[in-house]
């Protein structure tokens, strides 16, 4: 598994093994690592970035407990990650693309590094895509590429498309700015969902052409990727002539790719938990919205994290019960 991934060693090398891994860093998986860096956990929270979820590209938010202002998803999640920092917690910035969660310890694929963990919490969310754009499957791995950092060098004085709104997608298209000649940057909404300095410094990058409101139609060509065909809101289809296309759309669909059917899903391709939120493997939890029947407000994605974090403590000090917890 690491050599088909390219990765060897775990981030930080051989010796650092985490008491907990968070997959995630909504408001389920911040509240998991406030909980476990509490209790003296040795956590880590992987996370593609503060606009890659549902609550990170809401604008405004009224309805959660003990903020009485509106306050955006982003500004909230900060206060969150804070909090979680003040005890201990790490973040790191990446995306995980597989696991072996039957090893022991737990082992995670990220694009940047290797991770490695007694206990594993998925917090993905289901901002996944379901459909495909077409020529996207039949390309992958030929010009079509979800990892800038992975295949950017690839692409040294090409062109090359990048898709998405997001903080992940736009550090990614500058990332490729250091090697490829122009990246035509597509947002399929007329705003990026991203803090503003980095959209600022996307949307003014000599080396970035950008086309807000674009719906990637169709990737294109025989063997490798020779273009790409998408409408503007409120104009014709156009085609442009690249080699590369990086696409880091959204959608509704639970976040589980990654996994690579060493968990169950529900019908509906959610995880399964027990009352715990831990999962058919022992040591895996889940939170948030990738599980099924789920309400999806952040108040209770945030309540599941907690009992995650208390359940894992339990399983990792030896406990028969969960801790009660109010004050410490």
């Amino acid at each position: 598994m690491g050599l088909e991934f390219g990765l060897e060693l775990p981030l930080g090398g051989e010796e650092t093994v985490y008491d907990v891994a968070i997959i995630g860093g909504g408001p389920a998986g911040t509240t998991a690592a406030i909980y476990t860096a509490r209790a003296n956990l040795k956590t880590v929270v992987i996370d593609k970035g503060l606009t890659a979820g549902a609550l990170g590209i809401t604008s405004k938010i009224a309805n959660y407990p003990g903020i009485p202002e509106e306050i955006s998803g982003a500004e909230l999640l900060l206060r969150m990650r804070r909090q979680a920092e003040q005890f201990g917690a790490q973040f790191i910035q990446d995306k995980i693309q597989g696991c072996e969660l039957q090893r022991d310890p737990k082992v995670l694929y990220g694009n940047n590094g290797t991770y490695l963990a007694r206990t594993v919490i998925i917090a993905t969310g289901s901002m996944g895509r379901g459909n495909r754009v077409p020529g996207e499957d039949r390309l992958l791995g030929r010009g079509v590429s979800y990892c800038a950092t992975c295949d950017a060098a690839f692409f040294r004085d090409q062109e090359v498309v990048v898709a998405g709104n997001n903080d992940e997608a736009i550090e990614e298209a500058l990332f490729l700015t250091r090697f490829v000649r122009r990246v035509h940057f597509l947002s399929p909404t007329p705003d990026l969902k991203a803090p503003a300095e980095l959209a600022e410094e996307l949307l003014h990058h000599p080396k970035v052409t950008f086309y807000p409101g674009a719906v990637l139609k169709e990737i294109v060509g025989e063997e490798r990727v020779e273009g790409v065909r998408f409408r503007q809101r409120g104009q014709p289809e156009q085609t442009l002539s690249v080699s590369g296309a990086f696409i880091y759309l959204q959608g509704g669909q639970p976040i589980t790719d990654f996994l690579q059917g060493q968990l169950p899903l529900s019908e509906t391709g959610c995880l399964i938990v027990d009352r715990e939120f831990q999962t058919a493997i022992p040591g895996v939890f889940a939170v948030g919205d990738v599980l099924c029947n789920h309400v999806k407000q952040a108040v209770v994605a945030a309540a599941e994290g907690a009992v995650a974090a208390m359940a894992v403590e339990k399983l990792l000090r030896g406990r028969e019960k969960l801790a009660v917890d109010w004050s410490k």
